[in-house]
């Protein structure tokens, strides 16, 4: 949680512009390939005239060398994976088949791209010898596609034609992310008619933009990728796949490629490498203020019944103290610090203990702009600091483990390091400390690697991209699917709250409202897909963002509840002395219900979601080989004796479903 000073929560920089199970891959078609293979042979590519036949696991895409259009064959029919580029690539030249694969060049754009299959996968790269850009695939223009799924926080799976998300009034049509900061995972997919859908993972995710747009009432996404030889991003890849058409069979196929490229974390040996780790497991995570970092507000949680739970505090001028982090260690809760090693200020005129360095830290690391000045830091206060800088100062300055070991000197066992995981990277043209984004990111998990293992401290990180899961414990923010008129919302002091009491600042505190259509894009469940739980729920522990604590929203307190139910991920707080004494007892029921079902299945994959309903309003979650079960009624019926407004949850044993509805427990 920045300090109340300090707090950017601002948007990653955006172009303004936004009953089916778990995916199971469609069964190769192997009759496609009798003409290019024999009955003993594998099947492989096969290139007549402009086009080339890839296989891949489900069925034979196409790839029309002329233009980039892909297209499908499937047992099920046909399918369009792209139309063809936005941007057209040149006359291509003669197409030769190698290593397993195509290969032909666009000589006008100065571009080579081969294709090959890769586990099931249509690999696609391109490669320029020059600067320039490509604007593809183009997808969702098959008139059979149904919905288009996408990992805007947790995620989010929405109907191509549906009137609200085609409107301006959801910000999402003429909207364009950046891949490798604007989306939690590199990767969009849709549903098709037929059993049939789509996934797109684009690896090479710097330098790499996905637009939204609206035509004729439906929606679809461009990718395009810039090619520049300074920002070290000449190299394009996407991966395309064949997928059943669940909303969730992009996040599987995700998870699959982190795992076959040794890039998938285990929460699980996390917990052996570092013990403490375990106290994630059945926590739910707040952030203290006032009475409740001291040692009596922890003792009254434990007195509460409060079995787990991660206290994090403000690195301002009142942490909590030696005697309150030994209670809550005591108590079976983890404690940690808040802390960022991205602002920097004038330590005469700084606004928050975090962007207060040493020696000439400020201003000499100061990330160096195109224009040659600095990069401006939170709330265009300071200067965002370099991890360059800083690597190449660490040997012999120390700076970031001076600054971690007087942070930890408390006894806390844990810590959240600010913007590090969130993605927004910096290309640094300073001369001293030049870096590329993916220079840049390999700093902050190299240093990030140094807390987590290095110092033992269990690790969190804000709305943690998914390149950080190999290295956090948890972050917050990943759960929240941020629209960007939060943002406007949230600089509206009188309504939203501002920095003061210094003891209880209002913009935590201060109950709010969210306008109609925000809280739609947001927190409408008939829209909401679990696909960060369904690609790293084993790896990382994954909540909401702090801002937006759990009693901030009055009116989607109880959607909310049930979402952290359903999806196994613990509810975020902010805690006072008041605030304690007037909703511990509903966080201490919640918590109660959550625990047992965390600590069972908080390690374990989600390895199914469903809707039961055609309104998408009961939906069912299941996590390991059959661990838990658990289904949500976000409607006002009855379903099959589930309550509207109830979770049932069941364990491996369990007689009878564990029953919560959140309506009788919150305030």
């Amino acid at each position: 949680m920045p300090s109340t000073t300090a707090q950017h929560g601002r948007p990653r920089r955006r172009r303004a512009v936004p009953a089916v199970a778990v995916v199971t891959v469609l069964a190769a078609t192997a009759a496609c390939w009798t003409a290019a293979a024999g009955p003993s042979e594998s099947p492989r590519v096969r290139v007549h005239g402009d086009l080339v036949d890839i296989p891949v696991k489900g069925g034979t895409a196409t790839v029309d060398t002329t233009t980039l259009r892909v297209d499908a064959r499937t047992g099920r029919g046909r399918l369009r994976l792209s139309a063809p580029s936005a941007t057209a690539p040149g006359s291509p030249g003669r197409v030769t088949t190698t290593g397993g694969g195509a290969r032909w060049t666009y000589p006008e754009k100065g571009l080579t791209v081969t294709a090959r299959p890769e586990r099931g996968r249509l690999l696609m790269t391109v490669r320029a010898t020059r600067d320039t850009e490509l604007s593809w695939p183009v997808t969702g223009t098959d008139r059979s596609v149904s919905a288009v799924q996408f990992p805007r926080g947790e995620g989010l799976s929405v109907p191509v034609t549906d009137r609200f998300w085609n409107s301006a009034a959801s910000e999402l049509p003429g909207s364009e992310v950046e891949m490798d900061s604007g989306l939690t995972m590199p990767l969009w997919g849709y549903t098709a008619a037929g059993g049939q859908g789509v996934s797109y993972l684009t690896p090479t995710d710097i330098g790499t933009t996905l637009r939204f747009g609206s035509r004729g009432g439906r929606l679809h996404t461009t990718s395009t990728h810039h090619f520049s030889r300074a920002a070290d991003t000449r190299s394009y890849t996407v991966a395309l796949s064949l997928t059943d058409g669940s909303p969730v069979a992009p996040a599987v196929d995700y998870r699959n490629w982190l795992s076959e490229h040794g890039q998938l974390g285990s929460l699980r040996r996390k917990i052996d490498e570092n013990p403490a780790a375990r106290k994630l497991l059945g926590a739910f995570h707040s952030y203290g203020w006032g009475e409740a970092r001291r040692k009596a507000g922890v003792e009254r949680l434990r007195a509460l019944g409060v079995s787990r739970m991660w206290l994090g505090y403000d690195a301002d001028h009142s942490p909590m103290d030696a005697a309150a982090v030994r209670a809550a260690r005591k108590a079976g809760y983890l404690v940690g610090p808040y802390d960022s090693f991205a602002n920097g200020q004038d330590p005469k005129t700084s606004d928050a203990p975090t962007s207060v360095w040493p020696g000439r830290v400020y201003p000499d690391f100061c990330v160096t702009k195109a224009d040659g000045t600095p990069q401006s830091g939170f709330h265009d206060r300071g200067c965002y600091l370099s991890s360059q800088a800083f690597e190449q100062a660490e040997g012999t300055r120390h700076y970031l483990a001076d600054r971690t070991r007087s942070m930890v000197a408390n006894g806390s066992d844990s810590y959240f390091l600010d913007v590090d995981a969130a993605g927004e990277l910096f290309r640094d043209h300073s001369a001293r400390h030049p870096m590329t984004k993916a220079q840049d990111r390999a700093n902050r998990i190299a240093r990030m690697k140094r807390l987590s293992d290095g110092r033992k401290l269990v690790l969190g990180s804000e709305s943690a991209g998914a390149w950080a899961n190999e290295v956090l414990a948890f972050d917050h923010g990943s759960g929240t699917p941020v629209s960007d008129g939060l943002w406007a919302v949230q600089r509206d002091r009188e309504k939203w709250g501002g920095y003061a009491p210094a003891n209880a600042p209002a913009t935590f505190f201060k109950p709010a409202k969210l306008p109609a259509a925000l809280a739609k894009a947001m927190y409408d469940p008939a829209y909401r897909v679990p696909l960060y739980e369904t690609a790293l729920h084993s790896s990382v522990v994954n909540t909401e963002r702090w801002e937006l604590a759990f009693d901030k929203l009055p009116e989607q307190k109880s959607t909310r509840a049930l979402l952290a139910m359903l999806y196994n991920t613990p509810l975020n707080f902010v805690l006072d002395g008041p605030s304690l004494e007037r909703n511990g007892k509903e966080l201490a029921a919640l918590q109660k219900y959550f625990a047992p079902l965390h600590r069972a299945a908080g390690t374990e994959r989600m390895t199914s979601f469903r809707y039961l309903t055609d309104d998408h309003r009961v939906q069912r979650t299941v996590f390991g080989d059959g661990t838990l079960t658990v289904t949500a009624n976000f409607g006002t019926e009855q379903h099959a004796g589930l309550p509207g407004g109830c979770v049932d949850a069941r364990l491996r044993g369990d007689d009878a479903p564990r029953r919560l509805c959140p309506r009788d427990v919150v305030s």
